[in-house]
This record gives structure tokens, sequence and C-alpha cells, in this order.
């Protein structure tokens, strides 16, 4: 696992786009609002945009972001986002170890609780998930702008 460099932004985006949800969203054609979000996302402390590697070539990613707040007695949650394994790695644990650096990463940058979010069609998902403990106790609402 490491931090993601502006190199990696084509493979990344190339990974979100490799499902039927992400196809629909994504437009990989469009590298500048890409490289603009990779600028951002890199500039801001509280953002962990990290690649797994694999013979040199980028297999997996997700962001880690530390969200600061007043509840749970001034508490900072982690929210875990973008979760993705190329299609040529998934099966051999890449995800679990995703998430598990994106857990251990929470407790060293002292969150107390880690979250996220999975599309409600993406059952598979829901099984992984819980598989490393983490609980479907909250309803999700969403509106596009």
């Amino acid at each position: 696992m490491r931090r993601a460099t502006a190199d990696d932004v084509p493979a990344l985006v190339s990974m979100l786009a490799d499902d039927p949800l992400g196809a629909q969203r994504e437009s990989p054609d469009e590298t500048a609002v890409y490289r603009e979000a990779f600028d951002r996302i890199d500039a801001d402390p509280h953002q962990h945009l990290v690649v797994a590697e694999r013979d040199g070539h980028p297999v997996g990613t997700l962001q880690l972001t530390l969200i600061p707040g007043l509840s749970r007695r001034g508490s900072t949650r982690a929210l875990i986002e973008g979760v993705r394994v190329h299609a040529d790695a998934r099966g051999d644990g890449l995800g679990s170890r995703l998430i598990q650096w994106a857990i251990e990463e929470a407790r060293r940058q002292d969150c107390t609780l880690v979250q996220l979010t999975s599309d409600a069609t993406r059952i598979e998902a829901h099984r992984f998930y819980e598989r490393l403990g983490f609980e479907a106790s909250h309803l999700g609402f969403k509106m596009q702008l």
C-alpha cells in the first residue's frame, strides 16, 4: 500500500469505471477533471488516497477521509470510499488487505469510528464488509446535485 500519485490517476479511474455502476458514472477520457480532483485530494491532509500495487502496477485503491466532528465527544470518524480491486486481482484477499489498512490507519489517526457506504445493489460487497466486521447499522440517503 502506498499513497497515490498523479501518475496513478488513469489506472485508478479505469478501476472505478470497471463495473456496471462505475461504467455509468465515470468518464475515463475526461482526464482533466480527474487530475483536478486528484490535486484537491492530494492537497488535503484529511484525505488518504492509496494504491495497492503488484509488480509495479496499481491493482487496488481506496480513499480514506478523516472527518473531525463534535458528536461522540468530539471524535474523528474515518470514511472509506472508492474501494476497487482490478478484475485480474480479485479473489486473492487484496480487498480485505485494503480495508484492514484503512482500519489500522483510522486507529493510527485516533479515529473512534470507521464507516462506509455501499450501493444497495452491491449485495456481494455487503457480505464482504460484514465478514470484515462492519454492521449495516444505518440507512443512508443521497441527493444528486
